[in-house]
């Protein structure tokens, strides 16, 4: 007796998803995110890393982005660059262009962060102990 024949089913694949229709005035295909229109002609962007601490300077004008906006109301006590990226929930390169653009406005101002000595001066620490000898 021979086994029966099996007969590979045809499955149906999921069609890909159809892009959205594009609005009056606009051509077909043109879509591009938010964050790749922004930034200088020149492309230039400011020297910042994920812990460059970010300070407004200023309230956010009623012509900012709301990007932008949302920037200067967060980076009004200092926040690190890494967060702001985190808060907005937008990615580091993004950052950096929307911070570039309001550092050349004179709107943030970005700082270095605060680095800390693995070690304390041994110059302290003895003048500490012999302070503390004398009590």
């Amino acid at each position: 007796m021979t086994p029966p024949r099996r007969r590979r089913r045809q499955t149906e694949r999921p069609s890909s998803p159809q892009p959205p229709e594009p609005a009056d005035g606009e051509e077909p295909g043109s879509l591009e995110r938010l964050y790749t229109i922004a930034g200088s002609a020149d492309g230039a962007r400011a020297e910042l890393d994920l812990v460059t601490l970010i300070v407004a300077r200023s309230a956010p004008p009623p012509t900012a982005s709301p990007e932008q906006a949302a920037v200067l109301r967060l980076s009004a006590a200092p926040l690190s660059v890494a967060e702001l990226s985190a808060y907005l929930r937008l990615p580091f390169s993004a950052m950096t262009v929307l911070i570039t653009e309001l550092i050349a406005a004179e709107m943030v101002q970005a700082r270095a962060s605060i680095a800390r000595q693995a070690l304390p001066d041994r110059s302290l620490l003895e003048a500490v102990m012999h302070g503390l000898q004398r009590l």
